[in-house]
């Protein structure tokens, strides 16, 4: 039915209602009486239309589905549709609620900045990260405009060269963040920044790696061709100074191998692509193995003893003898000629450790701390005596850190050091 029709009928039909009634007092009982009737009903039907409206006048004050009349003739359609489109803007306001803290918890999480200005730079909104990057506090600085916040000229100058195609890296409280700007909408702007410091580090570290490895392969490849060279330039050669040069060129080839080995078992533990298999580790043969290398490695120079009380680890037996030999290796190495160097195996309050002592020349505070960096050396003069390749503690490091522990160092110069390999005690066999 036509919706016009839906809302004239029953109102003409209430109307003439009241009109009929009026007619039959008027009928029985005189006009005056019937006057009175119809004027009785027309007041009446007034006041309660006027009485919705007051009604629907309170509600749009505050406007909730729970609090809607139930109406009568024509305002129960009216009221039914007023609490249908309610009800499904409170359903809509509660999903748009819903959204808004799922952004702004997904916002909270993001390691990156993210801060939203509007077209004269005025600070709307920004989140924790844009708050540590760029030393912002929401409360404190919304509605401030960020180039008063962030004074660093290298900003200011991209603000109002507007050439947001390629990022600014910017140097803020030692950090090095960089910032891109994204317009969006008429009047609003996207800050975007990233914390680069530790992307910078790695680039930094790598092209030191490229360096240092470069050096040390280049001083070996330098004695071989320099002897290779002399041979192909004199035939001549007598016998003894010829099998000097090739021990020479021997002991600078094998040199390179140890390098190149300790430079692919740091991939292979950098790498996600060998995970670590777990194996039952008979730890006492595993220390008395080490022990016995590092006895043909002194060749009689150093009294060695070895002490084991403590349990078998759940882990990688080669990883671990790698990591266990480099630090007996380095007590032999760094300890003189008649020197004592213990390793132990034992099981501590909350750990297992490896411990690794020696009375050799010790080690000075300020390079402990670096001590597990790559080709990092105490004494570059005496690493080359000792035909380390520099990368020993740095295998050390990541073996532990794949088996859940870490490197303890303490050292007294010319007293000697102990070097502490800690597995967690999850490590045992379950």
């Amino acid at each position: 039915m036509n919706p016009k029709l839906l809302f004239w009928v029953p109102a003409l039909l209430r109307l003439a209602t009241v009109f009929v009634a009026g007619a039959v007092l008027w009928w029985l009982a005189g006009p005056i009486a019937g006057l009175a009737l119809a004027l009785a009903g027309a007041i009446v039907a007034l006041f309660v239309q006027l009485s919705y409206l007051r009604q629907l006048g309170e509600w749009l004050n505050d406007p909730q589905s729970g609090r809607l009349p139930d109406g009568w003739g024509a305002w129960t359609d009216v009221f039914a549709r007023l609490y249908r489109m309610r009800r499904d803007d409170e359903r809509n306001q509660k999903e748009l609620a819903e959204w808004l803290a799922r952004f702004r918890q997904a916002m909270h999480l993001l390691p990156e900045g993210v801060a939203i200005m509007d077209d004269v730079l005025f600070l709307e909104w920004c989140n924790p990260a844009a708050e540590r990057h760029l030393g912002l506090t929401i409360e404190r600085d919304k509605g401030l405009r960020v180039t008063n916040l962030v004074r660093h000229p290298d900003f200011i100058d991209y603000i109002i060269l507007g050439r947001y195609e390629q990022p600014l890296t910017l140097s803020l409280r030692g950090r090095k963040i960089e910032c891109r700007i994204i317009p969006f909408e008429n009047r609003r702007q996207i800050l975007v920044t990233h914390d680069a410091t530790d992307t910078e580090r790695v680039e930094a570290m790598r092209r030191d790696f490229i360096a240092n490895a470069s050096h040390e392969l280049r001083t070996p490849l330098t004695v071989i061709v320099g002897f290779l060279e002399i041979a192909l330039s004199d035939p001549g050669l007598d016998g003894a100074t010829r099998t000097a040069h090739l021990t020479l060129m021997t002991e600078q080839a094998e040199r390179m191998q140890r390098l190149i080995g300790d430079m692919l078992q740091l991939s292979r533990l950098e790498s996600d692509e060998f995970p670590l298999r777990r194996e039952r580790v008979d730890v006492a043969a595993l220390v008395e193995s080490v022990a016995a290398e590092a006895r043909a490695l002194s060749g009689g120079k150093h009294e060695i003893a070895v002490e084991v009380d403590g349990p078998d680890v759940m882990g990688s037996m080669e990883e671990l003898r790698s990591a266990f030999a480099n630090l007996a290796s380095n007590a032999v190495r760094y300890s003189p000629q008649g020197g004592k160097i213990a390793l132990s195996w034992r099981r501590g309050a909350d750990d297992l450790q490896f411990s690794v002592t020696d009375r050799g020349i010790g080690i000075d505070p300020q390079h402990i701390s670096r001590l597990t960096e790559r080709f990092y050396r105490v004494d570059k003069s005496r690493s080359r005596e000792t035909q380390g390749t520099g990368l020993g503690l740095a295998i050390v490091k990541h073996v532990l850190l794949r088996h859940g522990g870490r490197l303890k160092i303490s050292s007294t110069p010319g007293q000697g050091s102990t070097f502490t390999a800690s597995l967690p005690n999850t490590s045992l066999p379950g």
